[in-house]
């Protein structure tokens, strides 16, 4: 205890922050990598105005709430007050679009990853780069705009994302660490900057409109894992702790998005690792040994916290109905006088799919929130559908939910591993799905026909990352730094346990049927859009 209470009192600390779709969640670190104390605030999306977003006060509520808690958690575990850090990292939901103009005033609605509004640009892009645009990347909100003639876009002086932003106000400093950035608008790997070609040909094809900028110019500055970020600044202590407590000076690594921090978090930024992150939304990280043949729209092209590419499955929808369903049964457990707290609800429904028939009764589930590009909707309704001879039992119902959480991620999966043959040394998930042991990586082995190894931090998930990529950061300023992957690999992985779930020939029949299923009722699932208006 006393050793602890020394290395926070001496900032031998390293924080990560990290903006999810549905918490901000802080953890600090010692040097070693190892958890101390952390902090979280709950929160939700907005649908207005037909976009999908968050209030910008909403973002520093949740940034000082989440802040507090780690602070209280600090207090109330080691007796001291968390009054300084060693370093400190941003992360947050990748994609998406805030414009600001000169002044830094907002010029539109912060229009999150979740929103399929962007068809048109994302098509037209694609066609005129030959690389894969989709919705959600930065570049096609943007274009989208100028399509739509939105008066707001001539204004335009910076364009980030969520990570960006907060780093911005923290600090003064307008950069993206490249896995972010990659996410805004294609990477050239070999130099570790935006895509220079491609940033002519889009100047080339908005040239007409005159507008008083160049994309170049709007942008984010790129930088790779461990560069210098800028500091802490007194404006950005107060807005992190307006209680005066925290000390100015500690420097920022490169601010970075979520598929970035998972990376760093299961130790897959090295070539034939991979990555699941399953939470909100579902998405698996592959680092490539070598290009794709060609060009997929279900595979996003991205790249490692060091500019290395990654073939990225995205997908919109994942746990958010089976949360609903929980807390439903939640309810009912409380109606009938035997109230459970939620993290025995949850580990009490996922262990019940242990228990269900491995082709799940024939039961059916779609969980879609919002649109799903991989399937093609571009929106969604939560469904559930059943023949009426299926076997309706509360087991089989668990594990159709559980495989409609895999189901559209399997589907772009099957490109890399069957088409492209990519080569995986190993799959780590991290995340919601997995907090439970065993059930969540058993069901995704059978699903991908891969192991999934699971570490004993995934429960800390991104902010982890976040907070080892800061870490990171004060390794570089100590000079002659070994390269990312070798640092995660000596300095964090070498001791921390884990275990690995191989594919079971049952579970990998039972998920084939249902995903059989799955695919022919896709035609029902768009119908449900067109009826429920």
């Amino acid at each position: 205890m006393e050793n602890v209470k020394n290395i926070i009192l001496n900032a031998e600390t390293a924080l990560g922050i990290e903006f999810g779709s549905t918490r901000i969640k802080s953890v600090l670190v010692d040097l070693n990598g190892s958890p101390l104390a952390s902090g979280s605030f709950d929160w939700e999306n907005s649908y207005k105005n037909g976009v999908w977003t968050y209030s910008l006060d909403e973002v520093f509520e949740g940034l000082r709430a989440s802040f507090a808690a780690l602070k209280k958690s600090v207090y109330d575990k080691y007796g001291v007050k968390l009054e300084t850090v060693g370093s400190m990292g941003i992360s947050g939901m990748m994609h998406g679009y805030l414009a600001f103009d000169k002044d830094g005033a907002q010029l539109a609605e912060f229009r999150t990853w979740r929103n399929t509004i962007t068809a048109e640009a994302a098509e037209k892009l694609s066609a005129l780069f030959d690389f894969n645009i989709p919705q959600r990347w930065s570049i096609a909100h943007l274009y989208q705009a100028i399509l739509n003639g939105e008066e707001h876009v001539k204004d335009i002086a910076f364009l980030t994302t969520l990570a960006g932003y907060v780093h911005w106000k923290l600090t003064g400093v307008k950069a993206l660490g490249v896995g972010d950035a990659s996410g805004m608008f294609p990477i050239d790997s070999e130099t570790g900057d935006y895509d220079a070609g491609m940033l002519a040909a889009f100047d080339a094809k908005i040239a007409a409109k005159g507008y008083p900028w160049k994309l170049r110019d709007i942008l984010p500055e790129v930088l790779g894992a461990g560069e210098d970020a800028g500091c802490l600044t007194e404006a950005g202590a107060r807005l992190l702790d307006p209680t005066g407590a925290l000390e100015a000076g500690a420097p920022l690594c490169p601010p970075e998005g979520d598929a970035g921090t998972g990376m760093a978090a299961t130790n897959s930024v090295a070539e034939r690792t991979g990555n699941v992150s399953a939470g909100t939304s579902v998405f698996a990280m592959v680092v490539l040994e070598k290009p794709l043949s060609k060009v997929y729209p279900e595979i996003d092209m991205v790249t490692t916290p060091t500019g290395r590419p990654v073939a990225m499955v995205h997908c919109n929808t994942c746990t958010s109905d089976l949360d609903a369903w929980v807390k439903l049964l939640g309810q009912m457990a409380e109606a009938a006088g035997a109230p459970l707290a939620k993290p025995a609800l949850y580990d009490l429904f996922y262990q019940k799919a242990l228990e269900a028939d491995v082709d799940r009764g024939g039961l059916v589930n779609f969980n879609y929130y919002s649109g799903e590009p991989v399937t093609g909707l571009d929106e969604g309704r939560p469904l559930f559908v059943r023949r009426p001879g299926a076997k309706l039992t509360l087991a089989n119902f668990v594990r159709a939910q559980l495989y409609s959480t895999m189901a559209t991620l399997k589907l772009g999966m099957d490109i890399l591993l069957e088409k492209e043959q990519v080569k995986l040394d190993s799959l780590l998930g991290h995340g919601g799905l997995f907090k439970t042991p065993l059930v969540g990586q058993k069901l995704l082995a059978g699903a991908l026909g891969v192991p999934v190894s699971v570490m004993e931090t995934a429960g800390e998930g991104g902010p982890w990352g976040m907070a080892l990529l800061s870490l990171y950061r004060l390794r570089c300023i100590e000079g002659d730094a070994p390269a990312l992957e070798d640092w995660l690999n000596t300095a964090v992985f070498g001791e921390v346990a884990g275990n690995t779930q191989t594919p079971d020939e049952a579970d990998q029949a039972g998920f084939a049927a249902f995903i059989r299923d799955y695919t022919a009722c896709i035609p029902v699932e768009k119908v449900a859009v067109e009826a429920l208006r």
